[in-house]
């Protein structure tokens, strides 16, 4: 699936177009090799950043489910920060997962208003199909995040602890998908850092788990 420029960005190419017009036509060079191809257009999202256009079915979808599931570990790490006697391991691995996954939130929703898709796939997440990434890998229930809330000390902090290994799993899993078939350089360089970042958290979290 492609993507081109946005009317602003081809304002400005028919701009230089036209300068080109004035100049010595004798002085291009035939059969001279483009400057830019397709896969190297880009489109911008916020002010000082940029997305590539070129982009595939994979590269939506994997913007569109981990959105969601990073909402989900970014409240589920809000709640560690209101509680009463958990260990300050736990509030600031919570407090790093918050830091980390809201921008991340924030980039892949530019990068699907850039490429023109929606935020949210037609018919809703439940409806979405997820082919070969198996549904919302871990993604807590909403019984299980009411559980969460109303816990205090050891329990909140082991429930933490468990519910994020098990959610991080399922977005190490979603990020190898969007590696291995995703086309977006941008998107799937994020997928290679939520890959290390959270292997490392499940690393930290089962230490954790295991001084309780």
């Amino acid at each position: 699936m492609k993507r081109y420029l946005s009317l602003s960005a081809l304002s400005v190419a028919a701009i230089v177009t036209l300068a080109g017009c004035g100049s010595d036509t004798t002085s291009s060079t035939p059969g001279a090799e483009p400057t830019a191809s397709t896969q190297e257009m880009t489109v911008s999202t916020e002010p000082g950043t940029e997305v590539s256009a070129e982009h595939n079915e994979a590269d939506v979808m994997f913007a569109q489910m981990m959105i969601p599931h990073h909402q989900q570990a970014v409240e589920m790490s809000e709640m560690m920060l209101t509680k009463n006697d958990v260990s300050s391991d736990v509030v600031d691995l919570a407090t790093q997962i918050k830091d980390a996954q809201g921008p991340e939130i924030e980039t892949m929703t530019g990068w699907l208003e850039a490429w023109d898709e929606p935020v949210e796939p037609e018919g809703g997440m439940e409806g979405h199909d997820m082919g070969s990434m198996g549904g919302m890998d871990g993604m807590m229930d909403a019984d299980q995040m009411a559980d969460l809330e109303s816990a205090e000390g050891d329990d909140a902090a082991r429930m933490f602890l468990e519910s994020m290994t098990e959610h991080h799993n399922g977005a190490v899993d979603m990020a190898q998908e969007e590696i291995d078939n995703g086309e977006n350089p941008e998107a799937i360089a994020l997928a290679e850092t939520i890959v290390e970042t959270q292997q490392a958290e499940i690393q930290e979290m089962e230490a954790l788990l295991a001084e309780l």
